[in-house]
């Protein structure tokens, strides 16, 4: 049934037809959910210099497993880390979609902070083209043979999200059939000392909405979903994007509303949109950094929504904060989390930091799972919330 959106067109639902997860814990989907229903983190105690000259813990893929499986496609020296994530995500997506990656009707869309920030640390005169996002899109669309120019969504920690609704709405209005989103982004110096400067990294894996958080630990990896307008038929039930929000609170250009106004009007519009109310909310992914003022803030935001009841959870402990991947990976887990009914374990929570009585997985909590909410905050002030719903097969 057709009917308007933001003043496009909607002429059918969007749904996930597929999807791939690369990071420390696995490089599919199940080898990562597995790993989380087992609790393990891929946060480890490091002391790599080209990273940090002080000890730290971090998500970081090894980078000999990352050849060996990357070797399968391409010859991993001609390729730089970022491309082999985003190819190797790209491509275990792929491998369960029935989509055309070089049809008209296919768009790719990249969502990443940074890319290829690890050239930058290059000494030369000339910056390296592979720097450049735009580079990187042009990459993309050469390497899978696209017909369509590969769109880039930067927007801080937001990026994944805003990838994702920018996917569906591009469906929606009838411009694409399908969409490939790719959230990517790797550890590496420049990011960590950005955050150091800030005085945010914690001296030990980090606890999201924990009394003893004491900041961000940073990870790496790439998470790909492929959305359609075509229902898949190799499910009994599917799930679908119902609804989705981004707002910008335009209170600092790191730091958060303390208000968490900005994040209560994303999420209040996404579940709007999906014609959900907020009782029938059954799990929420939060953003979740550890930091003081995000997890409070969030808190803040779910209370003002009237989402206390729903289960909560952060997914950091295990992957870190993975800035442009953090949305699509995150995502991905709650997708895979809704087809298992069952909420990951929120690792490293054990007592409530924050002024609202979150409902926080303190254990792996089996449960039926119809309609959940992922939600992002970033630099300068973004907020993003997003719906997925699970529908019968038509």
């Amino acid at each position: 049934m057709e009917e308007e959106v933001f003043g496009l067109r909607s002429i059918m639902n969007v749904y996930i037809e597929s999807d791939n997860i690369i990071s420390p814990l696995g490089f599919t989907t199940e080898q990562n959910f597995s790993a989380l229903l087992e609790c393990r983190s891929g946060i480890k105690f490091h002391k790599d210099k080209k990273y940090s000259q002080n000890d730290f813990y971090g998500a970081i893929i090894d980078d000999i497993s990352l050849d060996d499986h990357f070797s399968e496609m391409a010859d991993p020296i001609v390729y730089t880390r970022f491309e082999k994530l985003c190819i190797s995500s790209i491509t275990g997506a792929l491998k369960q979609s029935s989509i055309d990656v070089s049809s008209d009707r296919t768009v790719i869309i990249l969502s990443t902070t940074k890319g290829n920030i690890d050239y930058l640390s290059e000494s030369s005169e000339d910056m390296n083209p592979k720097v450049y996002l735009w580079n990187t899109a042009k990459f993309l669309k050469e390497y899978f043979k696209s017909r369509n120019d590969v769109l880039v969504v930067s927007t801080a920690c937001i990026s994944g999200i805003s990838a994702l609704l920018m996917g569906q709405r591009l469906i929606q209005s009838g411009i694409y059939d399908n969409a490939i989103v790719c959230g990517c982004d790797i550890f590496s110096s420049f990011v960590m000392s950005g955050f150091q400067s800030f005085q945010a990294i914690s001296y030990s894996p980090c606890k999201p909405f924990d009394a003893d958080r004491s900041g961000i630990t940073l990870g790496e990896g790439c998470g790909t979903l492929i959305i359609t307008n075509n229902q898949p038929v190799n499910r009994k039930k599917n799930i679908k994007i119902s609804g989705g929000a981004i707002s910008n609170d335009a209170n600092h250009i790191s730091g958060p509303s303390r208000t968490g106004d900005g994040l209560t009007k994303a999420i209040d519009k996404a579940l709007g949109e999906a014609g959900v109310a907020s009782d029938k909310i059954d799990f929420i992914s939060a953003h979740g950094t550890a930091t003081p003022y995000n997890d409070e803030m969030e808190a803040i935001a779910f209370a003002t929504s009237g989402l206390l009841k729903s289960s909560v959870n952060s997914l950091k402990g295990y992957f870190g904060h993975t800035l442009g991947a953090a949305g699509t990976i995150e995502s991905i887990v709650t997708l895979e989390s809704m087809r298992q009914n069952m909420v990951i374990k929120s690792i490293g929570y054990e007592t409530s930091g924050v002024s609202q009585k979150l409902n926080i997985a303190k254990s792996n909590i089996q449960t039926k799972l119809t309609h959940c909410l992922k939600t992002a905050s970033g630099f300068g002030g973004g907020n993003a919330a997003i719906v997925f719903s699970k529908v019968e097969n038509e």
